[in-house]
This record gives C-alpha cells, sequence and structure tokens, in this order.
C-alpha cells in the first residue's frame, strides 16, 4: 500500500525483515485476488484469509511444535501481526484463539483441549469467542453472576454474557463462571470451554452504529460442560482470567486498528504542501505508534518469562485506545486538507472508522477500570 510508512525495518534481525517482506507479499497477493482490507480488521471474519494464513504457518508460530508452532521468535511473530494490522487484513477468524485462547490452553487445558482444539486454531479453522463481561457489570469482572453447578461429568452453566465479540462465528467460547455456592468477588471462579453451536446456548446479535454484526449477547441455559473442558482446576478462574486480560491488553491490535486509514489519508498529502501542524501531529501520531510498539513488546516479554504484567498491559491498552481514536481525528485533517483527491472507497474507510472509534476505550476494559488498575499498583 502507497503511503506514509508507519514502521522501520531498520534495527531488526535479518529473519525478522526476511518474514516482513514474505507476508507484504502476501497481502499483496491477498489484495489483488479481492480479499476486503480496512481498519479494525481484527474483528472482521474471513474464513478463506484465516485457512490461507494457516496454511502459511502464520497462526500460533511461536507456540511449541507439540502444539503445531513453527519454532518462529517472538519477534518474527510481532513483525507477522503488525504486518496484518497496518494492511488492515481481516484477522478475526483467529485471532482472539491466537492471541489467548489457544495460549490459554497450553497452559491450563486438558489433554483433550489441546489435542482436540490446537490443530484447528493453527489451521485458521477455529474462532474463538470470549464470556468475560455480563449484563449490568461491565468491566467488573469479579462481580461475575454466571454460574457452573456440579453435574455427573462435569458442569451446568446458567447465566449471559454481553459484548462477546464474533460469538456468532464462533466454534468455542471460553467462559468464566462463579462455581463455588456464596462465593464473591475475586473467589470461587472457574473458566470454562463451551462448544458453539449448542441447543443450550442463545445468541443474539448486538449492532454496532455501523450496521454491522460484531457484538452479541449470549445466554446459557442448563448448558453441560465435561470435565476436561474446565480449564485448570475449579476456583482457579481469577488466576486464569487475569493473565488471559495481559494477553488481551497488551497486544498491537489495542493501538493499530486505525492505522489503515491513517496511511490511506497520510497517502492524500504525500509529495503535497500540506498544513504544517496536521503534518506535525502526523509525526506525533508515527512517533507514539513507536513507543507502543516497544511498550507491546516488552509486555510480550514479561509474558514469555513467566510474570503477570497487569499493570504494564493497562498502560498499553489505556494509551492505545487514547490514540487509536486520535487517528481518526488526524485522517479527518489530513482528508480536508485534500478534499478533492478523495475516492469513494477512502470515504467509506473514514465514516465507518468515526462510527467505530467510539467503541475503542470501552473493549478489553473500560477507561475508567483501566486508570483504576494503574492507579492503584502506582500507590501500593
Amino acid at each position: 500500500m502507497a503511503g506514509v510508512p508507519v514502521f522501520s525495518t531498520h534495527h531488526l534481525p535479518d529473519m525478522a525483515k526476511q518474514k516482513r517482506a514474505e507476508v507484504r507479499e502476501f497481502l499483496e497477493q491477498q489484495r489483488a485476488a479481492g480479499t476486503e482490507f480496512r481498519s479494525n480488521s481484527w474483528t472482521r471474519v474471513d474464513r478463506a484469509f484465516s485457512e490461507q494464513c494457516g496454511a502459511r504457518g502464520y497462526i500460533g508460530a511461536t507456540w511449541p511444535k507439540a502444539h503445531g508452532g513453527q519454532g518462529l521468535s517472538p519477534i518474527e511473530h510481532f513483525v507477522v501481526i503488525e504486518e496484518m494490522l497496518a494492511a488492515g487484513a481481516p484477522v478475526g477468524g483467529h485471532w482472539l484463539a491466537e492471541r489467548q485462547s489457544g495460549p490459554q490452553i497450553i497452559r491450563f487445558g486438558s489433554e483433550r483441549a489441546k489435542r482436540q482444539i490446537l490443530p484447528e486454531i493453527v489451521a485458521g479453522r477455529c474462532c474463538f469467542a470470549i464470556g468475560m463481561s455480563e449484563p449490568g457489570a461491565g468491566s467488573d469482572l469479579a462481580s461475575v453472576r454466571t454460574r457452573a453447578t456440579r453435574d455427573e461429568g462435569g458442569w451446568r452453566i446458567n447465566g449471559r454474557k454481553i459484548w462477546t465479540t464474533n460469538a456468532h462465528n464462533a466454534q468455542y467460547m471460553t467462559v468464566l463462571c462463579r462455581t463455588e455456592s456464596g462465593s464473591e468477588r475475586h473467589a470461587g471462579l472457574t473458566q470454562m470451554i463451551v462448544a458453539l453451536p449448542n441447543s443450550a446456548v442463545t445468541i443474539s446479535p448486538i449492532y454496532n452504529l455501523v450496521g454491522e454484526r460484531e457484538f452479541n449477547e449470549v445466554a446459557f441455559d442448563d448448558c453441560f460442560v465435561p470435565d476436561d473442558m474446565v480449564l485448570g482446576e475449579p476456583g482457579q478462574g481469577w488466576m486464569i482470567v487475569t493473565s488471559e486480560l495481559a494477553l488481551e491488553r497488551s497486544g498491537p491490535d489495542r493501538f493499530m486498528s486505525t492505522v489503515p486509514l491513517l496511511r490511506d489519508a497520510g497517502a492524500l498529502s504525500a509529495g503535497t504542501e500540506a498544513e504544517r501542524q496536521v503534518r506535525r501531529k502526523l509525526g506525533r501520531v508515527v512517533a507514539h505508534l513507536a513507543t507502543l510498539r516497544g511498550m507491546s513488546m516488552s509486555v510480550g516479554g514479561m509474558i514469555e518469562s513467566g510474570q503477570s504484567p497487569n499493570l504494564q498491559a493497562a498502560v498499553v491498552k489505556d494509551l492505545g485506545a487514547v490514540l487509536e481514536q486520535e487517528m481518526v481525528e488526524v485522517a479527518r485533517e489530513l482528508i480536508e486538507e485534500e478534499a478533492s483527491e478523495i475516492d469513494a472507497e477512502l470515504k467509506r474507510h473514514y465514516e465507518r472508522a468515526v462510527l467505530e472509534a467510539p467503541s475503542f476505550s470501552l473493549r478489553g476494559g473500560t477507561r475508567e477500570i483501566l486508570r483504576g488498575i494503574i492507579g492503584k499498583s502506582l500507590t501500593r
């Protein structure tokens, strides 16, 4: 894609540079074949594209080879995912499965879960949904009311989850439940894997401002989950979900959602005498992107070494959401400068991003929740 380069290939190992070139060539082939590229692409499901990614070894590439990994280094994998996001590739069919559900299964899953689910993830055939938020609870996960009670050979889930991204496209959903009677807040919680579709699970659409179905409300009515689809041990849910949130909040998807729009808008003014103030803002955004990139890679290294960087992940998510929304405003100013050059595709791209941007500071934890985590951590 022509336009303003977002990240440099300098100071990368040769293998990472080669991987970047390989991924860019793959993305250009996909674009030529008619695949749709746009902002906020990590929620967009294109099953054929995900299976192409799986065939090339781009999914779960850093996982152990016993679980389908390719032996890629973390920096090579980071290059793959940032190229996907910068281009606006539709990675939603495998994104959550690769980013958090797969690693959680590797760490806490049963042998059956590993054997049955992980090969489907790396092949690009498995979409996961994450059942955390609930009606009336929002980002306060400790107030979970969805319950799972003991049944022969497993558990029965009753309750509701909301804002569940891509539940209608998912083959599996991880569900945070309260499994100890009378427990409150962080105690007595358990994570379980529910196979979909399921006659005991009702998935209702929630349409966004663009009129697209990304979110859902999910109701469980005596939904049975066998014991070997529990993550970890019963009662370990809070420990498991907080480690998962570090994965969810620190990745490049938390600050790169609107990079494709910024690149398209920046291409309009490349080589022109755009307003100095607008160009200054563009430079500031790119500098912030580079800083957040370094922070995200650092958090990834901490997770890799077995640490729980919940504070650092919250900082990346909070700053990233602010920047993603700011990029839409900078794109608007760039577009206004070159209004006569705008084509219908860029106009649609911008309009969609404007309507999607308010959700960036809500998903993955509201700004208030994140800043509460940061504040508490800094005052200890």
